[in-house]
């Protein structure tokens, strides 16, 4: 058995037409997380033990996407081809609004939890 790069290897009864499918189906999801929004800037992730080269859109509101793509030249044409700013997170780090749609999407999260459920329901 030969080795493959992370999310390279082949599955069993898999067609190469799965491969194609989920790149019309990334790209795809970016385009319309790109026209769904305003001021989207895109972010290039190096790969690591875990996972390989991601892309991340960060809209101005600083709602987010991540996609795996096949390495950091990949990312940078499809950025450019969806006509937005492209970035290397190893010299810029990740924007600020990003951090505080996380914070503000965590502090959704505890409020509902604790809100007191109607009497009644399940």
């Amino acid at each position: 058995m030969s080795w493959r790069p992370f999310g390279k290897r082949k599955r069993p009864g898999t067609a190469a037409s799965d491969t194609g499918d989920a790149k019309r189906e990334t790209l795809e999801h970016l385009r319309s997380f790109v026209y769904s929004r305003v001021g989207v800037e895109a972010y290039i992730e190096p790969p690591n033990s875990q996972i390989q080269t991601t892309l991340l859109l960060v809209a101005t509101t600083g709602e987010w996407t991540r996609r795996k793509v096949p390495d950091a030249a990949t990312a940078r044409s499809v950025a450019i081809s969806l006509g937005i700013p492209v970035y290397d997170v190893n010299f810029t780090g990740y924007p600020q609004r990003m951090r505080d749609w996380n914070a503000a999407q965590k502090a959704a999260q505890r409020e509902a939890r604790r809100a007191p459920k109607e009497p009644g329901s399940a």
